[in-house]
This record gives C-alpha cells, sequence and structure tokens, in this order.
C-alpha cells in the first residue's frame, strides 16, 4: 500500500443546523515512513506529510496546474486531526503518527469517533456495534497513545444528539457511561490531552441545557471541551460560546475547530455550502486564557456528502479543497 494516509472525516452538519462527523480510513505507513516539513509558521501541532492535500499538490505539479498547487499548500502545510477509523484497529496509524510526532517534538491531533448509534443514522451513522465494542475500540486507541504526547477530541456530536433528542432515550444513559468511561481510559495516558464535543453555538444555542449532559459523560475528568467541529461558525460567535459554557462549568477550558470557518456558515446550508474559506490557521495563541487552541479538526477538503455536486461523504474533493483555500483570509 502506498504512503498515503488517507483521512476522511465524513460529517454532516446541522441536523437542522448540526455539525456532524464521521471516521477515517488512515493508512499509516505514510506517517512510518516520513516527517513532515516545517510549516511556515510556528506551531506545537503534528502536521501529516502525506495528507490528501499534500498528495494532490504534486499530481497538479505533474499536471501544471502549479498555481492551484500553490493554494493548496495553505491547507497541506498545516496540521490536522487524523481520524482512525472505527471499524478497525487505530492502534497502528495511532502509533505511526506520534512517533512521527514525537520525532518533531510535535503533538498529534486525533478524533475518537466510533460511538453506538452514531450520528442518529444520518451521514456519518454507524459507529462500535454496542457497548462492549466500544470498550474494546476506545481501549486499542488508548493503548496505541503510549506515554506520547496527543490531543484527542471525543466523539464530536455524541452530547449534543443526546441533547437534542436525535439519539433515542433509550441509548442515552449507555452513551453517558461509555463516555465517562472513555475520559478515564484516555487519561490514563500520560500524555494525553483530552477535549470531550459539545456541539457548536447554531445547534444547541443555550450552552446552559450542555451542562449535566456534559458532566454525566465525563467532561469534569477531561481537560475540557471541544466546539464547532466539522462545522463554519466564526471564531468570535464560537469563543464567545465556549467562555459563557466555560464558566457554567466551572472554569473548563476548551479548543475550537476553525478548519473551514473562514467566511462564516452560509445561512440555511451546510453541506457542502460554496464560498467558504479556510479559518484560523491551529494555534495556542488565542487571547482568551479559557481557549487553548484553535484547530483544525475537520480536514479541509473532505465532502460533506453528495449535495452541490460532491462526492459521498467523507471523500476527498479537491476542487472544495481549492475553494476553501482560495477564499482563505490568513
Amino acid at each position: 500500500m502506498s504512503g498515503l494516509i488517507r483521512t476522511f472525516a465524513v460529517l454532516s452538519v446541522f441536523g437542522l443546523a448540526v455539525g456532524c462527523s464521521s471516521a477515517a480510513d488512515v493508512d499509516e505507513a505514510s506517517v512510518a515512513g516520513a516527517r513532515s516539513k516545517d510549516p511556515a509558521h510556528a506551531t506545537s501541532f503534528w502536521v501529516d506529510p502525506a495528507s490528501p492535500a499534500a498528495e494532490q499538490i504534486q499530481l497538479w505539479e505533474r499536471e501544471g496546474r502549479k498555481h492551484d498547487a500553490g493554494l493548496l499548500k495553505r491547507i497541506a502545510d498545516q496540521p490536522t486531526a487524523l481520524w482512525p477509523a472505527g471499524e478497525l484497529d487505530p492502534g497502528p496509524v495511532i502509533r505511526a503518527a506520534t512517533a512521527s510526532a514525537s520525532q518533531e517534538g510535535r503533538t498529534p491531533v486525533f478524533v475518537a469517533y466510533d460511538i453506538p448509534h452514531r450520528d442518529c443514522g444520518q451521514h456519518s451513522a454507524g459507529g462500535a456495534a454496542g457497548a462492549d465494542a466500544y470498550r474494546a475500540w476506545i481501549g486499542k486507541f488508548a493503548e496505541a497513545l503510549g506515554s506520547s504526547k496527543a490531543l484527542v477530541v471525543l466523539e464530536p456530536d455524541a452530547v449534543a444528539h443526546m441533547v437534542d433528542g436525535c439519539t433515542p432515550g433509550e441509548y442515552q444513559g449507555e452513551r453517558e457511561q461509555l463516555l465517562s468511561e472513555a475520559v478515564v481510559r484516555l487519561k490514563q495516558q500520560s500524555g494525553a490531552t483530552v477535549y470531550l464535543d459539545a456541539g457548536n453555538p447554531a445547534w444547541i444555542q443555550d450552552p446552559w441545557k450542555l451542562v449535566e449532559p456534559l458532566k454525566r459523560a465525563g467532561v469534569e475528568e477531561a481537560d475540557g471541551f471541544s466546539l464547532n467541529v466539522s462545522n463554519f461558525q466564526t471564531d468570535d460567535v464560537t469563543k464567545k460560546y465556549g467562555v459563557r459554557l466555560s464558566k457554567d462549568l466551572g472554569g473548563k477550558h476548551f479548543v475550537v475547530d476553525s478548519s473551514r470557518n473562514g467566511n462564516g456558515p452560509l445561512p440555511g446550508a451546510w453541506c457542502n455550502p460554496p464560498g467558504r474559506g479556510l479559518g484560523t490557521r491551529p494555534t495556542t495563541d488565542t487571547g482568551e486564557p479559557a481557549l487553548d487552541a484553535y484547530l483544525w479538526i475537520k480536514r479541509p477538503g473532505a465532502s460533506d456528502g453528495t449535495c452541490e455536486g460532491g462526492p459521498d461523504a467523507g471523500q476527498w474533493w479537491p476542487e472544495y479543497a481549492l475553494e476553501l483555500a482560495r477564499n482563505s483570509k490568513a
């Protein structure tokens, strides 16, 4: 198999206005055999040296599309999260990425996304077959981290889908238990920083509604919560929302996905909305004490689904990636 890491973050943003994300298919050979290039800006996060964007650049350069290839470097040169596939053993991918990152003194970002009854049967439907299967998968995920430094975003949408009622009530107690167990298991790894996902400001508009569900799901044992995963809400809106939720949670810190929010959301459109742009590049320099980092948790260029001419959800869509890069203000 080639050295390409294929991380397909499948997502459906909103329900009505919700961001939903999915598992990825990752080939560990790339990270095992290559070290990432230093990006132009200073960052503590690891850059995938053989991402779909990096591979696309090589193809376009061979085809003479040098200008477009240059624009796509705005994605390829940035650290983005890896989403190990739920249906596979996540260990090889995680160990390869952490090994490469450790050589560079950087921190890889991972997304754990395999909760049973995932995404209410929508675009990112699936997840572990049951509670025991999930415990086994998250155990392998955690074990693979070893003592390496790593940032883990835990189960995008899982809590918010309980709050909005999309996840049936008979599954909610089990889900809260599994999430709280996952936080504890991941935090047994000395280098792991864990953020439990809390949706986005346009989804659960009153952050206080998330407080008790997040607590039952283990946020008090986590390092904090994540916001705006695979969504388009602006930094300003998301930061204000995060600060309010942080206060309601006793000062818990948070991280924000800024991968595609440069032009904010397009009203009424969540699936491959046109005219969007890359947002704030990954950084820990946020200007807000409770906000630990802006991250690219969603990989720019993965399709939201078969809308607006896009391929299946999660598939790499180079022309959409190019539009995001072209519209970047960074």
